[in-house]
């Protein structure tokens, strides 16, 4: 027997989580390309948000002056999605590790901004500076949480599919969005971001209303999750996807 759809993908949409919202961006454009219509949405609700990009970008494009002109993009980007603040780590770009040093200080932007909902991204992203950012961030949150704070944890999706729980409506947000990636020229004239992006908000409508014309994809961390390591999590769900245990074909395999 394998699990219903319904139970591997949102079949509704998701109100925005509490805010104080603080976003993990491995490089200046993943923010926008992978939740910026969510970002816009708390605009308008009027939710407090803060991104941290934690990589310089030198490697995203063949610019001398790269890492300017994507921290220019990025803080254009910024006013448009109205975020509240914008700090920069400066990482080496694909040089992201899950060290105590980064961990560390993703701890400290998440007790400095009281951080209500941490986002990071999703652990089957390609990009070894995503996964490492989710790794990294993932320990920090855990210990926030052994100090005492409360976090809804969220991955979020930038350049492929992952598992996800959670859906957030940005069907009226979708043309600004659209605005926001405009920014990225740098990051644009590499590919086609812009246009990948949209077709993966519109992938994410698969399961919803047929109003919901764009949506972006989340995984939203139950508590029991968050109390293990990020791979042991990232094992669960995917076993969701195969033959329960119960399957007598499966068995008979194991003991043949």
């Amino acid at each position: 027997m394998l699990h219903p759809e319904s139970e591997l993908l949102p079949f509704t949409i998701s109100p925005l989580p509490a805010g104080p919202w603080l976003v993990f961006a491995p490089h200046a454009d993943d923010e926008t390309f992978g939740m910026g219509g969510t970002l816009l949405k708390a605009r308008e609700e009027g939710l407090d948000t803060h991104v941290v990009v934690v990589t310089d970008g030198a490697l995203g494009g063949d610019a001398d002056d790269l890492v300017d002109t994507r921290r220019q993009e990025i803080q254009k980007a910024g006013d448009l999605l109205g975020l509240s603040s914008l700090t920069f780590w400066d990482v080496p770009d694909r040089e992201v590790a899950i060290t105590n040093e980064q961990v560390e200080a993703a701890l400290a932007d998440i007790e400095r901004l009281q951080a209500r909902t941490v986002f990071f991204p999703a652990p089957l992203e390609i990009h070894p500076d995503h996964r490492a950012t989710g790794h990294l961030v993932w320990q920090a949150i855990q210990m926030a949480t052994d100090k005492g704070m409360e976090i809804d944890t969220i991955a979020y999706e930038i350049g492929v599919q992952n598992p996800i729980n959670m859906c957030i409506d940005i069907t009226a947000q979708e043309a600004a969005k659209a605005e926001v990636m405009d920014v990225y020229a740098s990051q644009n004239s590499e590919n086609n971001y812009p246009e990948l992006v949209r077709a993966l908000d519109k992938g994410r409508t698969f399961s919803l209303p047929p109003d919901v014309k764009f949506a972006e994809g989340f995984y939203r961390f139950s508590e029991q999750e968050k109390a293990l390591v990020l791979p042991e999590v990232v094992n669960a769900i995917i076993a969701r996807y195969l033959p329960l245990e119960n399957n007598s074909v499966c068995r008979a395999r194991r003991t043949t």
